[in-house]
């Protein structure tokens, strides 16, 4: 089955229960928009006019763009883009806001869900995000190929690099690797099996080179480091920067040059990314606390060492911020 054919079999399965309120790629109507392209049809003729001979169709294929497409295609990728990732980032925050929620909050969400059991609840909510993540990451990756292909550039792979730049690449989301940690908890809870779905995600914590991979529908692998480029350790209570960036809280405090105790959250907006050397990404950095809990439970003996640190590392801060302080007031 052609991926188009098995994309609209799912949209059309999920249409009542969850696609319908998220955005997804439009498919079908952008594949619509190349074969509408003047410019293809001419490649097209011109190649069928020539018994399609490659030296006819390089012909063509040295133009860099093709304005009616990149008019029409990629500004309604570039939205379709922006919308999944803020509807996948709020999804997932509802589902992990359920997850660490305690007595009365978690109670009224329960009633919210009108009396579904949480337990069946939470697993399809993780099934359908793990599909819709996964689905239209191919998708989009499919219809820029298809793009490069039919006009002979790169400017697909360009506006994959763009969507990157601009955090609208929905692979390159914080909130993929807390739902993949999620997903690895609710998992082994529930015996191995979440729902009937084949686990995607898999972590190695190893001391060379810690890592989450995922695995797409289309056996394409995508590996996510997990150690701090600062340290050079595993992440421990791991920070994401607004860029996508994974940082322990104490290095990334350190380097934007607050204290531990006032969180990556507290820096001005002059601080960058130690890595990318953007500015402002302090100030929308993700508490990655399932990514915390998991290393909590598979690294016991590292985990509480980092704790010992830390903890050793804030007091030390807070005394001398405290003192800072006083002489400020006193005067002296």
């Amino acid at each position: 089955m052609k991926f188009g054919e098995t994309f609209t079999e799912y949209l059309q399965t999920n249409e009542e229960r969850f696609v319908e309120k998220c955005c997804y790629v439009e498919y079908k109507r952008l594949k619509k928009v190349l074969k509408s392209c003047r410019r293809c049809k001419a490649i097209k003729d011109f190649s069928d006019d020539n018994n399609g001979e490659e030296g006819a169709l390089s012909q063509f294929s040295q133009y860099d763009s093709c304005p009616l497409c990149d008019q029409k295609f990629f500004s309604e990728l570039m939205k379709e883009a922006s919308d999944i990732a803020g509807c996948f980032s709020s999804r997932v925050r509802r589902l992990l806001q359920f997850h660490f929620n305690s007595g009365l909050p978690k109670y009224f969400t329960f009633l919210r869900q009108c009396f579904v059991s949480p337990h069946q609840a939470t697993a399809q909510e993780c099934r359908m995000l793990i599909e819709y993540v996964m689905m239209n990451a191919v998708a989009m990756r499919k219809i820029l190929k298809k793009y490069d292909k039919v006009h002979g550039t790169a400017n697909g792979r360009k506006f994959k690099s763009k969507m990157r730049s601009e955090h609208m690449e929905i692979l390159q989301s914080p909130w993929l690797i807390e739902l993949g940690a999620f997903y690895m908890h609710f998992n082994e809870s529930n015996g191995g099996n979440c729902d009937g779905l084949l686990n995607p995600f898999s972590f190695d914590l190893s001391d060379t080179q810690p890592m989450m991979t995922l695995t797409l529908p289309d056996s394409v692998k995508l590996e996510y480091s997990l150690t701090c480029a600062i340290c050079l350790e595993l992440v421990f209570n791991p920070y994401a920067l607004g860029c996508g960036h994974l940082f322990c809280k104490s290095c990334a405090c350190s380097a934007a040059s607050v204290m531990i105790f006032q969180g990556p959250k507290s820096a001005s907006q002059e601080s960058k990314c130690p890595i990318c050397r953007e500015a402002g990404v302090y100030s929308n950095a993700v508490h990655m606390m399932e990514l915390d809990m998991l290393l909590k439970k598979d690294c016991k003996e590292y985990w509480k060492e980092r704790m010992t640190a830390e903890r050793a590392e804030m007091v030390k801060q807070s005394k001398i911020y405290w003192e800072q302080q006083t002489k400020y007031m006193v005067g002296y």
